[in-house]
């Protein structure tokens, strides 16, 4: 089963967490961590 996913639509409160999230895990790290997200497309189609 092949899957689709496309970019999350996340509000400026949702972005600020993972913007904060990705700071926490780059420090922590000592490297750039960037996070990315995606929702499956199926998920709406299986409705």
């Amino acid at each position: 089963m092949d899957k689709e996913y496309q970019f999350a639509n996340l509000s400026s409160e949702d972005l600020q967490q993972v913007h904060n999230l990705e700071k926490q895990l780059s420090d922590d790290k000592g490297e750039e961590v960037i996070l990315i997200a995606y929702h499956d497309q199926n998920e709406n189609k299986k409705q």
